[in-house]
């Protein structure tokens, strides 16, 4: 450092990442310092100079320097601290003590004890921002998703849950070359069992119990009256896999939101518009189920539909490094959960760009309402869709009654394949559509109401064993379509 630097350095004075000191007798105190700057970007100490910036400077001496190293030894872990000499007159010197936080793994104590930077202030860290930051510093290798899952097994995993992923990632392409019959390799290469140990991440995505040991992998759903948690309209709890939280969270919002519309004419069927774009909606689902943390046992997913919002709140706050206020902004990808996140992406269902918020925002503004709010309220993130739920649903209510579903070339294919019993995923194939709560609420369900489809386990609508068959109305309307 030359003399030109140092005067550059006093005359922005003291700051988060610089501090004066009048006399090396003040080592412990500068220690302290530099801890705090070693816990956030890294900063620089100057002995020799007063508050304001008047550089003085002082005598250095051998021991001096020795003082300065031995003090440093004291951090935990070591941390690289570069000293400096600058000559300012005859006989005294400034002596510039430096850390580069990017050099080292932090958290940092000294003498036992972490310390942080608020503005030009130096105070000792709350225990429990310490805890959490040792918790990031563990985080590539100790997580909770990549610990064991004590006492589950082969049989405790859902085999037809895993292959229907399995088949979705083979579709999206993101699973290429040959899979196996066998659950012990398809977990093996999705990275799910770790030396013949099934991890806590197969529990979370393809569990078959959840209960006492994994109460955390719930959904909580609701309708409230009104503007405030005071009376329900719906409510509804559950644990199961991810992938069929989301199913559930989607179906709930479809039968929440109304869906208003128009008839324009020249064209047989209504147009609908979703109160939120369902691609920005799932989007924050999948947010939530993925990036959550699952540390919590006493944490869940919750969404809430207000008269006037819809909130998506997940335990724990945002991955370090994300505040509510870069989500808005370009951002990296932060992953709390990546094996699951990366099972995610391989199901098609998210990208890895750290743009996922981003495309939400577009989306909304493309469909012409207010962008999601994002915050952290009480150790959960949050986010809130501003909308007016009951005005669209009274608006829903007036719009003229629907036309009985048209005959498509994708509506006819679903008909003729249910003139066998079939599965919905079957008949969802057969139209040739990836979006599973698109197909259930602008075919399957269209086609039920109207008597065309029906179920073969009527009183069991959400069975897992459901399957669909063609009812005589949906013969004959296959007939007047030219398709009998």
């Amino acid at each position: 450092m030359k003399l030109t630097d140092l005067k550059t350095l006093a005359t922005r004075g003291e700051s988060d990442r610089l501090e004066f000191k009048r006399t090396t007798g003040e080592i412990k105190d500068a220690m302290q310092t530099l801890c705090a700057f070693l816990n956030g970007p890294g900063g620089v100490v100057l002995f020799g100079v007063r508050a304001g910036g008047i550089i003085e400077g002082q005598e250095v001496s051998d021991q001096t320097l020795q003082d300065i190293a031995q003090a440093a030894d004291r951090f935990e872990p070591p941390a690289h601290v570069s000293i400096q000499r600058v000559k300012v007159k005859t006989g005294r010197e400034v002596i510039a003590v430096m850390v580069d936080a990017s050099l080292t793994t932090g958290p940092f104590t000294y003498e036992g004890r972490a310390y942080e930077r608020v503005g030009s202030t130096t105070r000792r860290m709350p225990q429990g921002k310490y805890e959490k930051l040792l918790l990031d510093r563990a985080h590539g290798k100790r997580r909770w998703e990549n610990e064991p899952a004590e006492g589950v097994e082969l049989r405790d995993i859902d085999r037809d849950e895993v292959f229907r992923i399995v088949e979705a990632a083979k579709s999206a392409g993101r699973l290429v070359g040959p899979v196996g019959a066998k659950l012990a390799d398809v977990l093996d290469r999705l990275k799910l069992r770790r030396d013949g140990k099934i991890l806590q991440a197969a529990v979370v995505l393809f569990g078959k119990e959840f209960l006492p040991d994994y109460p955390q992998c719930e959904l909580r759903m609701a309708r409230f009256r009104g503007t405030d948690k005071t009376e329900f309209l719906d409510q509804r709890n559950l644990r199961a896999p991810a992938f069929k939280l989301l199913e559930e969270a989607q179906l709930f919002c479809q039968r929440h939101f109304p869906l208003p519309g128009k008839i324009v004419p020249g064209r047989l069927q209504r147009v609908d518009t979703p109160l939120i774009p369902p691609d920005a909606m799932r989007e924050i689902l999948v947010n939530a189920l993925i990036h959550r943390d699952y540390s919590i046992a006493g944490g869940a997913i919750s969404l809430a539909i207000f008269d006037d919002r819809v909130e998506v709140w997940s335990a724990g706050t945002y991955p370090a490094g994300i505040t509510p206020d870069k989500l808005s902004k370009s951002h990296q990808s932060v992953q709390r959960n990546p094996i699951i996140a990366d099972i995610f992406h391989r199901a098609g269902l998210i990208e890895k760009w750290g743009r996922g918020t981003n495309r939400v925002i577009e989306m909304c503004r493309q469909a012409r309402i207010a962008p999601p709010k994002f915050e952290e309220i009480t150790g959960a993130a949050v986010v809130t869709f501003k909308v007016n739920v009951l005005g669209a649903q009274q608006t829903a209510k007036q719009v003229t009654t629907q036309v009985a579903p048209q005959v498509t070339p994708q509506v006819g294919a679903v008909l003729e394949a249910a003139r066998q019993v079939v599965s919905a995923e079957t008949l969802q194939s057969t139209a040739g559509l990836k979006d599973r709560v698109h197909f259930l609420r602008s075919y399957l369900q269209p086609l039920l109401a109207q008597g065309w489809l029906e179920r073969t386990i009527p009183e069991k609508p959400r069975s897992r064993m459901q399957r669909y068959r063609l009812t005589s109305a949906g013969e004959e309307a296959l007939r007047r379509a030219g398709n009998g």
